[in-house]
């Protein structure tokens, strides 16, 4: 039976590699292919047909819309095409729609969203089943794929959660509980010290924070703790904005890389939350060269729509 393939397109290895595994731990019997941005695709595409593509929107050489409206005329109109992007806004989905995306996922996203997102849109062709409260319910109409092609004759498994943030122990803080992962991290680059406001999305959540300093690989946020803050080596997005119009929005995607307390209190109310970028596109590289060489900004932050 022919194994089902999906093309996961981003510029960031991280979220390359956490599809990835996503998808294969779930249905060992798909194949993944990847591509580090459009134009690679492109290329792939033109030799090669993928029951699903993955794609993020902003990327280096050829965007995510670019290679859509090039799939849908050029190419395969009718392949399946997830736009997986931290680009929420009415403007950027309407365009999506009108391009001719297939569906739409947010950044930052949880594995449960990213399998469901993936049975959702290839049980309209394929006869998919997923275990859904100890029940099999049935994804689409029959066609030629089915579940054992996915799985590999596996049973399906619910995904697992997404591990819960660090909780401060007795006697203890989330700086003593993240104290080892610190400990192996590599050294953090040269930061230039700022204090402007952000937001943090993870989850279903979209948190205020302050920018305590800024790299071209690291941005540290002061998060409060009542809000809720990520887990360690969670997939996040940090809104940044220069201006007070609006005009110029970065949404930087970035993993969680270290979690410590703020202040040296066992209930400190403020966490420390180091986030890793992973975003290769120069044009926000070019936005955070130009934030870090000013030092401040000229209007508040505000989050991405």
């Amino acid at each position: 039976m022919t194994k089902l393939k999906v093309l996961v397109v981003d510029d960031a290895a991280f979220i390359r590699d956490m599809v990835r595994k996503a998808i294969r731990a779930r249905f060992p019997g798909m194949e993944v292919d990847e591509a580090i941005d459009g134009r690679k695709a492109q290329k792939i595409l033109s030799r090669t047909s993928y029951d699903l593509i993955l794609c993020d929107w902003e990327m280096p050489e050829m965007s995510g819309i670019e290679l859509l409206t090039w799939l849908r005329q050029e190419h395969k109109a009718d392949t399946p095409f997830v736009m997986v992007t931290s680009r929420g806004d009415k403007e950027n989905v309407v365009e999506a729609i009108q391009a001719g995306v297939t569906d739409y996922i947010g950044k930052p996203f949880s594995n449960d969203k990213l399998l469901g997102k993936v049975l959702k849109v290839m049980g309209k062709r394929h006869s998919l089943q997923a275990m859904e409260g100890g029940r099999q319910v049935s994804s689409g109409n029959v066609g030629d794929g089915s579940l054992q092609a996915l799985t590999g004759g596996r049973a399906v498994k619910p995904a697992a959660k997404p591990a819960s943030a660090p909780k401060p122990a007795a006697g203890g803080s989330v700086a003593a509980l993240t104290a080892k992962t610190a400990s192996k991290a590599p050294p953090a680059p040269k930061q230039t010290a700022m204090k402007s406001s952000a937001h943090l999305r993870f989850g279903e959540k979209t948190v205020q924070c302050i920018v305590k300093s800024m790299s071209l690989k690291q941005i540290i946020l002061v998060c409060r703790a009542q809000d809720g803050v990520p887990s360690i080596l969670e997939s996040v997005v940090v809104d940044l904005e220069q201006g007070s119009a609006g005009e110029d929005i970065a949404r930087l995607n970035a993993y969680v890389h270290q979690l410590q307390a703020a202040e040296p209190t066992m209930d400190s109310s403020l966490i420390n939350v180091t986030t890793t970028l992973v975003d290769q596109d120069p044009a926000k590289l070019s936005y955070l060269s130009r934030m870090i060489a000013k030092g401040t900004v000229s209007g508040k932050y505000v989050p991405g729509a």
